[in-house]
């Protein structure tokens, strides 16, 4: 695993269970060999600490910025504006995390719409691709997506759950796929682990969301429960072995696609 030089491609790093250890967190995933972490913003204030964090690291870190869908209750057209000259930041690499969730609802479906509208349109403004966020919404974001498609340049379903029909609903877009350890869930994560053979190298993208999502498999499992991007090369190891490579074979195909998507080629 050493060998292989790995992206992190959704990390929350301006989390607050990173705290009082954030600059460890990113050094250990330096040296575990993932060698670039793109944080994800998910508010207006998260993208602004996302983009000082990009500062500090700036060959290692990079950050899309943007609105989750849970807060898109809480942002007015100036915030809006706001993102907007985001994108031209030092380090920005995606508009999101954005979409639909009408699983919590912690905004209105009319707040995430207009909000998600927005940020394509921004994402469509400056060629930026876009990192989505989708739960128990799929009809409706695919709908959009649909209508905007022709506008936006490529965009990845982060953190990727769903089934056979809604993997190729998105394929069909030209979507990629994000991957985390979801697929580590010997539970919850059986139907994926069928359904990323099925995802071509081109389209496949891997991270861990940390601090959540910590993979069921891991052994020893952390006292604190928090997962970390260091865990990255856990979850390949697993994905190498459901779709039948090497995990340097799984290595040089998802770092080729990821580098290309996000822009960040050396």
């Amino acid at each position: 695993m050493n060998n292989c030089f790995w992206t992190d491609i959704g990390v929350n790093l301006t989390d607050s269970s990173f705290d009082k250890d954030r600059h460890e967190v990113i050094e250990q995933a330096l040296t575990d060999g993932i060698n670039k972490l793109i944080i994800t913003g998910t508010t207006l204030q998260d993208s602004l600490d996302a983009i000082q964090l990009c500062q500090r690291y700036p060959k290692q870190l990079f950050c899309t910025v943007g609105i989750h869908p849970h807060y898109a209750k809480d942002h007015s057209a100036a915030d809006f504006a706001e993102l907007n000259s985001l994108t031209k930041e030092t380090g920005v690499v995606a508009l999101g995390e954005t979409g639909l969730d009408f699983n919590r609802n912690l905004s209105t479906a009319a707040q995430q719409i207009l909000s998600f509208v927005s940020q394509l349109e921004i994402a469509s403004t400056h060629k930026l691709p876009l990192f989505l966020h989708e739960r128990d919404a799929h009809k409706k974001q695919l709908e959009i997506l649909k209508s905007h498609r022709d506008d936006f340049t490529h965009a990845v379903a982060h953190c990727f759950t769903g089934s056979k029909q809604e993997l190729y609903n998105y394929l069909d877009l030209d979507l990629h796929i994000g991957i985390t350890g979801w697929i580590c869930d010997e539970r919850r994560g059986l139907e994926l682990q069928k359904l990323v053979k099925e995802i071509p190298s081109n389209r496949l993208m891997l991270e861990t969301d940390a601090p959540y999502l910590l993979p069921r498999d891991l052994k020893p499992k952390p006292k604190s429960r928090r997962n970390i991007p260091s865990h990255l090369p856990h979850i390949a190891a697993v994905v190498a072995t459901l779709v039948d490579k090497t995990l340097e074979e799984l290595n040089h195909d998802v770092q080729k696609t990821t580098l290309d998507f996000f822009n960040i080629n050396d």
